[in-house]
């Protein structure tokens, strides 16, 4: 004869303690709050990015002023003060026959004025 643990009560005891627990959560009421109202919510507006854009023929085009490839701290200028007026995030958007040294002229030129969010315009493609 071999002895066996008979675990057949303990099962009949833990479903009785699952149902008991199952009934009664939802009868436990949380503490009541009450929020503090509000007046007037401020909701935040989400400022378009600035873009300039570096086309192959080597003009810069900040929105829709355009600047000769030789007066690119005029366009840096032009970033830098509308940056001013308020926060705004600045894309680089450079053709694909565009050297990548004037792309990173144009980084770095944006570094050096202080412009602080910057990111490449990236298409999706083949």
């Amino acid at each position: 004869m071999v002895s066996q643990i008979n675990v057949v009560p303990f099962i009949d005891v833990m479903l009785v303690l699952l149902i008991v627990f199952m009934i009664a959560t939802p009868a436990l009421r949380t503490g009541e709050i009450e929020l503090p109202s509000v007046g007037q919510s401020l909701t935040p507006t989400r400022a378009d990015p600035i873009e300039i854009t570096v086309r192959a023929d080597g003009t810069i085009s900040v929105g829709a002023s355009v600047v000769t490839k030789l007066n690119r701290s005029a366009a840096v200028s032009q970033v830098v003060e509308l940056q001013r007026q308020r926060e705004r995030a600045v894309v680089i958007a450079a053709d694909r026959a565009v050297r990548y040294e004037e792309v990173v002229g144009l980084l770095s030129a944006l570094h050096g004025a202080g412009v602080k969010r910057v990111g490449l315009a990236a298409r999706e493609g083949n």
